[in-house]
């Protein structure tokens, strides 16, 4: 799923030393980052294993890489619990996901100004706390025979507004912990381990539905916001201190702040119609395509999840590939690729038939993937380096309040459309759409240039 974001549905929200001095390294030609204020730089480290041989960063990346491995779970397993428990439709299912995100619109903003004032990493903290006890709360209704699809969609209600704030606080939070010249490597390494459990934690949702039930999945789900919160704890970083200071603006004028940022640059502002066009139709597809492949289609529920991990593999590919793309044609032009060329295999995914036929699935949802996770790296490493610390926390915000903000429009429309008109027909349609929306790319700066900036322009 574009962020301007995040990956496709399911997965996790992840993620100082800033010595004086500045260095280069190829990896990062596209993004050199010269010294600010409120950016200094700093060196980028070149050794084998690169970012993983540093202790906060590889603390980071298994605590993140482990709840993304839930949360892979739980975009199989809560489907299938609405689908084969409570015997839900296309409707409710596609509801789920819109509540999901709905605390994007409602919250979305002054989140991003309350976490630019607050320490990042006990938001962190306090967000992967109350989606633990979300998550135990689902086994726990249904082993005592009192879960309902209300119960189901005020835990993904509850969840996607801990996300929001975990979310945001960590994209303010990644340039604490890495080099600034490191970012696209960091990034590169988060989504692919990602989209890396993308292909293990649908897989084992499926298999794990399919041997001890639906609702185990969430249970797995929920202790791994346990490794996410331990890995936290044990990081040394620390941000710098805020002083105390009487604040002489308003909530209200630090989120005007970033919004007003974000519509003013042509980048930004590109990158986030982009997303959110972009998301509206990948989210209506993804939220409806259980329901088409075990109703539609007759895929067993374990068959569901080794297909969603088959595809995820090209989420991995995407990851590992981005540097390499934007090194060999430029970070502007590997973006427009990657988006424009992927999304159009999208239209493989309705001629899935039993069978042999499955290989639709499999292979547009591999290409969509992998440009998707592609585009993400490129544009968050972007967003980090091009954006000024102090807006940090309200620019993410604002390009994911309407980056997200399509997501429940996207999956409610998409319900609608599949009991009114089936759901292939509905696959046709949001499919359909999703190849159109890279055009949105042609219409800024980016078509004009090689590379993405490394700050705005003065």
């Amino acid at each position: 799923m574009n962020d301007t974001a995040t990956p496709p549905p399911g997965t996790g929200a992840a993620s100082v030393r800033t010595p004086p001095g500045t260095a280069t390294s190829p990896d990062d030609l596209t993004f050199a980052l010269p010294a600010s204020p409120g950016r200094p730089s700093a060196p980028v480290r070149r050794r084998r294993g690169g970012l993983l041989r540093d202790r906060d960063f590889r603390l980071l990346w298994i605590g993140e890489t482990t709840s993304g491995f839930g949360s892979s779970l739980t975009a199989i397993a809560l489907p299938l619990v609405a689908v084969t428990t409570l015997h839900a439709g296309p409707f409710v299912v596609a509801a789920l996901v819109a509540v999901t995100w709905l605390p994007w619109l409602v919250v979305g903003l002054p989140a991003g100004a309350w976490v630019d004032r607050l320490p990042r990493r006990p938001v962190m903290l306090a967000c992967d706390a109350v989606s633990f006890l979300l998550f135990v709360s689902v086994p726990a209704a249904a082993w005592w025979g009192v879960l309902t699809v209300g119960h189901l969609l005020v835990v993904a209600l509850l969840a996607g507004t801990a996300k929001v704030f975990f979310q945001t606080a960590y994209q303010a939070y990644l340039p604490t912990v890495v080099a600034h010249g490191d970012l696209r490597e960091g990034n590169a390494k988060l989504q692919g381990s990602e989209s890396a459990v993308q292909v293990a934690g649908p897989g084992a949702g499926g298999l794990l539905a399919q041997a001890f039930g639906t609702v185990t999945g969430l249970l797995a789900d929920a202790v791994t916001f346990l490794v996410s919160a331990v890995c936290l704890l044990a990081i040394r970083t620390r941000e710098a201190p805020r002083p105390r200071v009487r604040r002489a603006t308003t909530l209200r004028r630090e989120i005007g702040e970033g919004l007003r940022f974000t519509a003013r640059d042509p980048y930004l502002r590109v990158l986030t119609l982009f997303g959110a066009a972009s998301n509206l139709a990948l989210v209506g597809y993804q939220s409806i395509l259980v329901v088409f492949l075990v109703r539609e289609v007759g895929v067993s529920p374990g068959a569901v999840g080794l297909l969603s991990a088959a595809t995820g593999l090209g989420g991995v590919a995407g990851a590992a590939g981005a540097s390499f793309l934007a090194r060999r044609f430029g970070s502007a032009r590997a973006l427009i690729a990657c988006e424009l060329l992927g999304a159009p295999f999208a239209l493989l995914i309705p001629l899935a038939t039993p069978g042999p036929g499955l290989a639709f699935v499999l292979v547009g949802g591999l290409v969509v993937v992998a440009g998707v996770v592609a585009g993400n790296v490129l544009k968050s490493s972007f967003r980090q380096a091009y954006t000024p610390r102090a807006l940090m926390g309200r620019v993410s915000v604002s390009m994911q309040f309407l980056n997200y903000g399509t997501i429940p429009l996207g999956a409610v429309l998409a319900g609608a459309l599949g009991d009114a008109l089936g759901t292939r027909a509905t696959m046709w349609i949001m499919t359909g759409a999703l190849t159109l929306t890279g055009l949105i790319l042609l219409a800024g700066p980016l078509r004009r240039e090689r590379d993405l900036p490394a700050a705005p322009q003065r």
